[in-house]
């Protein structure tokens, strides 16, 4: 596999730092299973949070230690991020939709379009969900209210800012507008984590997002 696409720096800080919403760790948990530059990456921020965590001055707590604490002082430098895979399926998602995307029940939201939502335990600063996309299949342009995080995990798109195969991200902020392209003979299957709502351009989708989610 060959991955083209990674998180934006911030992404991986965040991560790191184990600040990142639910929503969005999940795509990277599952990218970061399949990703030996970004195991790369997030091993060495975390090696550096460990070094500069052992240069402060010690202080006493009366309260339970910050979660950044622990995890720096549990870390390794020698400890590698699993890579491992079963099925189609990352292995951070497989104990929650399983090992193979044919099997989950799939809703569809338009034509062409087919959505699986993944429940989070504080829906309210994000929303997780499986976006399938038939072969070819363009979705209206739009823009974003928020961030968005997405992994493809089976077929690939297109659009103004690259060609997404299996593995790659798009780490989009609220200033990207884009319209995807399935690819015109597997179509597209991606796991999207948003904090806000599309903004669409065009008539016809701006009609059917309420009863989407999108």
């Amino acid at each position: 596999m060959t991955i083209t696409f990674h998180p934006e720096l911030e992404s991986l800080m965040s991560c790191s730092a184990g600040s990142m919403p639910e929503a969005f760790a999940a795509v990277m948990a599952a990218h970061i299973t399949v990703c030996p530059q970004c195991q790369k990456d997030l091993a060495l921020m975390q090696d550096i949070g460990v070094a500069l965590f052992e240069k402060l001055p010690s202080t006493a707590v009366t309260s339970d230690a910050p979660v950044m604490a622990l995890r720096a002082s549990e870390a390794d430098s020698d400890t590698e991020i699993a890579f491992k895979t079963e099925g189609d399926v990352p292995e951070p998602l497989a104990p929650v939709i399983g090992h193979h995307l044919d099997a989950l029940d799939w809703t569809r939201v338009a034509p062409g379009v087919w959505q699986h939502p993944i429940a989070l335990k504080d829906p309210a600063r994000g929303q997780l969900r499986l976006i399938k996309v038939a072969p070819g299949m363009a979705l209206p342009e739009h823009s974003h209210n928020g961030s968005e995080l997405t992994l493809i995990l089976k077929g690939s798109y297109r659009d103004k800012t690259g060609h997404y195969c299996v593995g790659d991200v798009a780490d989009m902020t609220d200033d990207a507008k884009h319209s995807p392209v399935a690819d015109p003979v597997e179509g597209c299957i991606c796991l999207a984590a948003n904090d806000g709502k599309m903004n669409f351009k065009g008539l016809v989708a701006k009609l059917i997002q309420p009863f989407t989610g999108f």
